[in-house]
């Protein structure tokens, strides 16, 4: 697997152990439901941009050395 799909998905992972975690202080009402459910939706928009981020990177990266093999290939 790829790092841009193997650290958002461990981090999906925590967000969920976390939510669980959360869940009893919103249940009892002492976390708000705007709180509660913000900090989700803000943390998975933040994951889904963490992934094009490294996949982004990935692919400059495999361009960088597609080229850098070309122009080795090239001088031989």
């Amino acid at each position: 697997m790829k790092r841009s799909t193997i650290i958002p998905l461990v981090l999906l992972v925590y967000l969920a152990v976390m939510a669980y975690i959360g869940w009893p202080d919103y249940a009892a009402g002492r976390t708000s439901a705007l709180f509660y459910f913000g900090v989700i939706v803000i943390t998975l928009v933040i994951l889904v941009l963490l992934h094009f981020n490294l996949k982004r990177r990935e692919q400059l990266r495999n361009e960088r050395l597609t080229d850098i093999r070309n122009k080795q290939q090239n001088k031989q």
